[in-house]
């Protein structure tokens, strides 16, 4: 029990869904108290059993909060144990706590209103993911939120979409010049409150200039004109249909982009124009060996091994956007059926279909990875598959933050908004936000009608 006198002015009771969701959470509250009831405790023993990313996590949990019991006796249980000794970032003190014998959410509902019953002179807050649990508690008169450690930022609009437009001040104040690699730059000076990185996609609409940001220095940026794709000699024959595609294909074909995030809902381009300019480097720039595609098996709701045959077999019925789209790649205008049909053959050939249940300890060299859906991913999902890549290799990342179909992920807190975060500022990476469809009128309309 927490003794009333030397309970914190906030204590924060942690629902199971936050230690699963990141075990580091014991350590996020900062100077505040944390509270875990005993229920949590029954979950995530009942939930370490086996090889998933929930079990993995539960004995994360478990193992750190072994660590800070260790050698602690009652009397140190009863004033909190510090978690100072654990994580210097953390001044706080952990509380377990035990209502009744009620199991699951019930109990830890049970605990929590106990807590802020007894202790009126401290803020008791339940923190849960489980939005459910957040309701009930939040309809019985407790304090209840999500939880906001890991995430992002909190206005997803926020997120930066990788394209800014050139005022005419700024644009007129512009100086050519030649590059170190030897391509014609311009360098652009910095309006007052903005911040360009390098892979930031410019452009001035008067004059019809486009460009990608290089380099930066204080003050000023680097810019690099872009190559235009939206006529003919588009990578495998694909041509840009607008600005934002134009810009994706310019850093899917920059050989010094080595990681590159395309968000966008359906009918943008994403995967088609990923796949054209993996082809293109592929089969004729010989850039690449082979283009490996995954993504995260969420919609089944059964893991991977419930479907018959090979690894590739398993992941086929996962895989209908690659297929529709290499029905159109695979097809050219000229060698009637016997050509498409080599065609198609040798596109197929140079594409492997892998899952993410065997990638940990994997070592890509000289592919093309594309992480499709990756906005189902967790950060630390995200984190070990971009480090798969081995030399010469380029990591593209496609999804759609508005289609999140893993618990407790939401726009904010998916790994993909963690990705172009983290890499935002790193001169070898590019973003795209595509928002202009491109499938058809019909889909269009539907999109925003519907």
């Amino acid at each position: 029990m927490i003794n009333a006198a030397s309970a914190p002015g906030r204590l924060y009771v942690l629902d199971t869904s936050v230690l699963i969701h990141d075990p580091t959470a014991l350590f996020r509250f900062q100077e505040h108290g944390i509270c875990l009831p005993m229920a949590v405790l029954t979950e995530l023993d009942a939930a370490k059993q086996g090889h998933s990313d929930i079990a993995r996590s539960a004995r994360q949990a478990s193992r750190f909060l072994d660590g800070l019991l260790s050698g602690t006796d009652r009397a140190a249980l009863a004033a909190g144990v510090p978690l100072v000794d654990t994580d210097p970032g953390a001044t706080g003190r952990l509380w377990f706590h035990n209502a009744d014998d009620r199991p699951g959410d019930s109990g830890i509902l049970a605990s929590a209103d106990q807590l802020t019953r007894e202790l009126r002179h401290t803020q008791v807050t339940l923190v849960s993911k489980d939005v459910n649990l957040r309701v009930r508690a939040l309809a019985s008169g407790l304090r209840a939120e999500d939880y906001r450690s890991d995430r992002v930022t909190e206005d997803l609009d926020l997120l930066q979409s990788g394209i800014d437009t050139l005022p005419d001040a700024v644009w007129t104040a512009r100086r050519e010049t030649l590059l170190e690699n030897g391509q014609e730059g311009v360098r652009i000076p910095l309006p007052e409150g903005t911040h360009w990185f390098p892979g930031q996609c410019l452009h001035h609409d008067e004059s019809g200039f486009e460009g990608i940001v290089r380099q930066a220095e204080p003050g000023a940026c680097w810019v690099e004109p872009v190559q235009d794709f939206r006529g003919d000699g588009g990578p495998w024959g694909v041509r840009a249909r607008n600005q934002e595609q134009n810009f994706a294909l310019n850093l899917l074909m920059d050989p010094e982009i080595d990681f590159v995030s395309l968000l966008g809902p359906a009918g943008t381009g994403k995967t088609l124009l990923t796949l054209a300019a993996g082809l293109e480097q592929t089969l004729e720039l010989k850039r690449f060996v082979e283009i490996v595609m995954t993504r995260a098996t969420i919609a089944l709701g059964e893991d991977i091994g419930y479907l018959p045959g090979s690894e590739e077999e398993k992941m086929t019925p996962w895989m209908g956007a690659l297929a529709d789209n290499l029905e159109v790649l695979g097809q050219p205008e000229s060698g009637g059926d016997w050509g498409r049909a080599a065609t198609a053959d040798l596109v197929q050939s140079r594409i492997k279909l892998r899952s993410l249940a065997f990638m940990r300890g994997r070592t890509f060299v000289r592919r093309l990875l594309i992480l499709d859906e990756a906005q189902n991913l967790t950060s630390k999902q995200m984190k070990a598959l971009i480090t798969r890549a081995g030399p010469g290799t380029k990591v593209v990342c496609m999804g759609n933050l508005g289609q999140i179909d893993t618990p407790y992920l939401t726009e904010s807190s998916s790994g993909l908004s963690w990705a172009v975060q983290r890499l935002r500022d790193w001169p070898h990476s590019g973003h795209i936000t595509l928002q202009r469809g491109e499938r058809s009128r019909l889909a269009d309309f539907a999109n925003e009608a519907l």
